[in-house]
């Protein structure tokens, strides 16, 4: 009885991990973002060109972290237009990271896929970079299954349908 209850419960967890989402990555709250425009708005007011990047920086992480799809399109035209930009390579490989992030929490996976190998093929073992890459990687997977559940209950619906169909005339 104890083996049938835990592979039950072993199950559940299995399915809600699977429906769950992989994405340990941080949020970043709204009060965050708006103490970050608001020191981007000061920074344009005389401060160093390092201290103005930096919060730009700051802001694009906290806009690409956001759980609002505009704060995060928001953050992905920041970065993309500061992306020529960049002055260090450490700036650009920081960038290219954080649209990886940006296209991922907008949905669009293998965008976000293809600048995390950018990343790692300037740094083959930059952590972040490995273990965006396996989220994204696994999400892909994830919504291939899915889509191939719901393709094959439609064809089952619809054959259910005429064969129903089929029985009735008869």
């Amino acid at each position: 009885m104890w083996v049938v209850k835990r592979s039950i419960r072993n199950l559940c967890h299995s399915v809600t991990g699977f429906f769950s989402s992989g994405d340990h990555m941080p949020w970043c709250d709204p009060n965050t973002i708006a103490v970050c425009e608001r020191e981007v708005a000061e920074a344009a007011n005389g401060v160093s060109d390092e201290l103005k990047s930096e919060r730009i920086m700051r802001f694009s992480w906290a806009l690409v972290h956001s759980k609002q799809p505009e704060d995060v399109q928001r953050g992905i035209a920041m970065l993309e237009d500061s992306l020529a930009n960049s002055g260090s390579p450490l700036q650009k490989w920081e960038k290219l990271y954080l649209l990886a992030v940006g296209y991922y929490r907008s949905g669009e996976y293998r965008r976000s896929r293809q600048l995390a190998e950018q990343c790692l093929e300037i740094a083959p073992d930059w952590m972040q970079a490995l273990i965006l890459k396996k989220t994204v990687d696994d999400q892909i997977t994830k919504d291939g299954v899915i889509g191939i559940g719901i393709t094959a209950t439609v064809v089952g619906l619809v054959a259910g349908g005429i064969a129903t169909s089929l029985a009735q005339k008869n």
